[in-house]
């Protein structure tokens, strides 16, 4: 009477078994797949960390990996920034690069400043000046990234207009070096404090300037006349405001409207010394992009 019973519990434990063990068959399989997703992901995002230019080794601040900066003009670029590195503790860095490889210029830049740690860890003022020629891949592109510690100096607006003004007109006729070197020096210059933004954006400060040094010359030249003879004054009543004028407008070189920021003052030219490294700043997305 027994045996049937165990017969049949034996059957039934069979039975019951075989959902069991295709639930574990599929959990194991979705686990695999999971696996083979995640190692995917993590491969392809390790690829695109490589596509970043590792951190130049002797550190420089300006690294031409396209070839488009005149080398004398890089050795003279890298001793401004060092010098006005060890002035200010603000770190600019030029970087550029041949191709973007897939990127959108301003997610390269950022992280590439990001991964050098261009400025001061706690200060993050550091920015990074990435230019990508025009070429067989494309139009070209150039981007200020701009470190937490800098984007209330150098906002996006006053970023927008360094590149639209003094970096993109040289671009466009094909000299890199004059376009890198103008808009260094803004950047330079905005960020030592010798210029306000809102100066840069709302009008050439020299311009006031310039109008006052006529008012007085020409108000000078009336009390000339007043005080001496309409002889002797007659002939050189035109002469000054000529001059003047000749001086105001006649100024040949620049380049562009806000040649007293990129004039190059030479505060920070010169000196030996080198870099000794990037100090880890961090970037939040502060800057601007332009293309040609």
């Amino acid at each position: 009477m027994n045996y049937p019973m165990r017969s049949h519990s034996k059957i039934n434990h069979r039975n019951n078994s075989k959902p069991i063990l295709q639930d574990n068959s599929l959990s194991k399989g979705l686990r695999t797949l999971a696996f083979l997703l995640f190692t995917s992901l993590f491969f392809i995002t390790s690829l695109k960390a490589d596509d970043l230019p590792p951190r130049p080794f002797p550190p420089r601040l300006v690294n031409d990996l396209a070839g488009i900066i005149d080398p004398y003009a890089i050795i003279q670029l890298e001793q401004k920034l060092v010098a006005f590195n060890d002035t200010t503790s603000t770190q600019i860095a030029v970087v550029t690069v041949p191709s973007l490889c897939g990127y959108d210029i301003a997610d390269f830049t950022d992280r590439l400043a990001e991964k050098w740690g261009v400025g001061q860890k706690g200060k993050d003022n550091g920015v990074m000046i990435l230019v990508k020629p025009k070429n067989n891949e494309g139009n070209g592109y150039v981007r200020i990234s701009v470190g937490y510690g800098l984007e209330d100096v150098i906002t996006d607006a006053v970023a927008r207009r360094i590149i639209e003004k003094e970096m993109i007109p040289y671009f466009r006729q094909g000299d890199y070096t004059k376009g890198i070197m103008a808009g260094t020096e803004v950047i330079m210059n905005l960020s030592s404090g010798k210029f306000k933004a809102e100066d840069y954006i709302g009008g050439d400060p020299n311009a006031a300037i310039g109008i006052a040094i006529f008012i007085i010359i020409l108000g000078g030249i009336f009390l000339m006349r007043f005080l001496f003879s309409p002889f002797a004054i007659g002939r050189s009543s035109s002469f000054w405001p000529m001059i003047v004028l000749m001086n105001m407008f006649g100024r040949g070189g620049h380049k562009g409207k806000w040649d007293n920021f990129s004039s190059g003052s030479g505060w920070f030219g010169g000196g030996g010394s080198s870099f000794g490294g990037f100090g880890g700043g961090s970037f939040g997305g502060g800057g601007a992009s332009g293309s040609w």
